[in-house]
C-alpha cells in the first residue's frame, strides 16, 4: 500500500511540474512599457512597467488593466484611468517589443506607438 501512495504522490507532483511548466512563457517576467503619442491632444509619453506571469500581463496599481500575450509573442491590452482609455496590439520578442495603441483622454482622441524592454 505505501508503494502505492508513493508513486501515486510521484505521478501527481510529476503532473504538476509539467502542468506548471507548459503554463509559463517565454515572456514571462518583468517589462517597461513606453507609449508614444503621434497623434492627439494626449500627453506626449506615458512610461510603465508590467508584468507577465502564465501569458497574462498585469500592473500593480491599474485596476481597470488587462492583457494578454499569446505563445507566438502577439499581445493585446486595455487599460482605463479616470476618463483616459487606451487599447493596443503589438508583438513581444525575447527582449523587446512594439506594436500600436489609440484611445481617448477627455473628449480628445490619440493614437500612437509603444516599445517594451524586457526588465532583467
Amino acid at each position: 500500500m505505501n508503494k502505492r501512495l508513493i508513486a501515486y504522490v510521484i505521478g501527481c507532483t510529476c503532473l504538476t511540474l509539467a502542468t506548471a511548466a507548459e503554463a509559463r512563457t517565454s515572456y514571462d517576467g518583468p517589462w517597461n512599457l513606453v507609449f508614444v503619442t503621434q497623434r492627439g491632444s494626449c500627453d506626449p509619453t506615458y512610461n510603465f512597467s508590467v508584468n507577465i506571469s502564465d501569458g497574462v500581463v498585469t500592473h500593480p496599481n491599474l485596476v481597470k488593466f488587462s492583457g494578454y500575450v499569446g505563445r507566438s509573442g502577439a499581445v493585446r491590452a486595455s487599460v482605463t484611468v479616470h476618463d483616459k482609455y487606451a487599447s493596443g496590439a503589438g508583438r513581444l520578442a525575447r527582449d523587446a517589443g512594439r506594436g500600436t495603441w489609440s484611445g481617448h483622454a477627455g473628449g480628445g482622441r490619440c493614437s500612437g506607438y509603444w516599445t517594451a524592454q524586457r526588465n532583467n
